[in-house]
C-alpha cells in the first residue's frame, strides 16, 4: 500500500455494541414465585365465584425487562381478588431473568432465542429446541385459557408508551377502551417470527380473545412500572374484575395507527439520519429518514408516526415501523 493511502476501512460489526441507559430498578427476589399455583411454575391464578372473563398478565417474555417482574411482585404480595371470572399471572422467562445484572443489564433479554417470535404453530408444535421454545409450550396451556393477555414489555430507547394489538381490530378496539397508554399501534408483527399477540388464537377474525402487547416505556424506570399499572388496573376494570377505582377521572379513547410499512434491515449498515424518538410524527410525505446500505428509506404519507426506532438494528431485524392514524 503507499504511504499516503489512507487506511483501509474497518469492517462494519453485525451486532453493534449496545447502548448503556442507567438501570433505576432493583430487580426483585421472585424465589417465592417459582412454583406458582396453577400447575405450572411460576404461573399463579385467582379466581372469583362468579363466571367471567380470564386476564392473563405476562412479565419477562424478555428476561431483561425487569418492570413487569416488579410489577407482579407487587400485586402478588397483595395478592389480587377478582369480582368475577379469573386473573393470572405469569413470570414467562425465569432462565433468562437469573442471568439479570445491572453492568450488563441488556445481555440477559434471551437464553437462546427470542421468546416473543415463537408464537406460530409450525414453531411450537415442531421438533426444534430452545430454553424459550420448552418454557413456551410449557406456557400454552395457560395461554390457551386465557380471554384476554396482557403481555407486558419495556423498551431500550427513548420512546413514548403504547399498546401493540397486531391484527386484530377486535385487540385494538380494546386497547383503545384502556387508554394506558393512549397510542395503539395495529401492525403485522416482525419478520423473525410471530409475538404472543399474532397466537393464532388471539388473531383469529372470528375469535372473540385479545391479546395486548403493553410498551409501557424505557427499561430499567419506575415510570414504565406505574405505566404497567395503570394499564393492568383498566384493563381489569374495563372486564368488571375489578371494582372501579374512587374518583378516577375518565380517559379519552386511545387513538389507533395503522403499520402501514414495516421497516426490516437488510444489511448491517442500516443508518437513521438524526436522532428520533418513539412516537414522534413526520409531518411531511417523502421525507428521508433513513439509509439501509444505499437504499433510501422515506415516509410513506403525510403524519407519519415512527413506532420503535431502534438505531442499532441487526440485519434482519425490525429497523421502525411507519404507521398512519385512523
Amino acid at each position: 500500500m503507499p504511504p499516503d493511502a489512507p487506511p483501509p476501512a474497518s469492517p462494519l460489526p453485525d451486532r453493534p455494541e449496545p447502548p448503556r441507559f442507567p438501570v433505576n430498578l432493583a430487580a426483585p427476589d421472585l424465589a417465592p414465585w417459582q412454583d406458582g399455583n396453577a400447575g405450572i411454575p411460576g404461573v399463579h391464578s385467582f379466581a372469583a365465584e362468579e363466571p367471567g372473563p380470564h386476564l392473563l398478565v405476562m412479565a419477562l417474555v424478555h428476561g431483561n425487562e425487569i418492570a413487569g417482574a416488579i410489577l407482579l411482585d407487587r400485586l402478588l404480595r397483595t395478592r389480587p381478588v377478582p369480582l368475577r371470572g379469573r386473573i393470572t399471572l405469569a413470570f414467562a422467562n425465569f432462565d433468562a431473568y437469573a442471568r439479570f445484572t445491572p453492568e450488563d443489564p441488556t445481555a440477559s433479554r434471551f437464553i437462546d432465542e427470542d421468546m416473543n417470535r415463537v408464537w406460530d404453530e409450525a414453531t411450537l408444535a415442531g421438533p426444534r429446541k430452545s430454553s424459550e421454545l420448552k418454557r413456551a409450550r410449557q406456557l400454552r396451556p395457560v395461554i390457551d385459557q386465557a380471554d384476554v393477555v396482557l403481555d407486558l414489555h419495556s423498551m431500550l430507547w427513548p420512546s413514548d408508551a403504547l399498546i401493540l394489538a397486531g391484527r386484530s381490530p377486535r385487540a385494538a378496539q380494546l386497547a383503545a377502551q384502556i387508554g394506558v397508554p393512549p397510542v395503539v399501534v395495529a401492525d403485522d408483527g416482525h419478520a423473525a417470527g410471530r409475538r404472543i399477540i399474532d397466537y393464532a388464537r388471539f388473531a383469529d377474525a372470528d375469535g372473540i380473545r385479545a391479546a395486548l402487547l403493553i410498551e409501557a416505556g424505557q427499561h430499567w424506570e419506575e415510570a414504565t412500572v406505574a405505566t404497567m399499572e395503570a394499564s393492568f388496573r383498566r384493563a381489569a376494570r374495563k372486564l368488571s374484575l375489578l371494582p372501579p377505582a374512587r374518583g378516577e377521572a375518565a380517559l379519552p379513547r386511545g387513538r389507533i395507527a395503522h403499520v402501514t410499512r414495516t421497516v426490516t434491515a437488510t444489511t448491517c449498515r442500516f443508518t437513521f439520519l438524526r436522532e428520533f424518538r418513539g412516537g414522534e410524527v413526520i409531518p411531511e410525505r417523502n421525507t428521508l429518514i433513513a439509509l439501509d446500505g444505499e437504499a433510501e428509506i422515506r415516509t410513506p404519507h403525510d403524519n407519519c408516526l415512527l413506532v420503535m426506532p431502534s438505531p442499532h438494528t441487526l440485519r434482519g431485524h425490525t429497523a421502525v415501523r411507519l404507521a398512519k392514524f385512523d
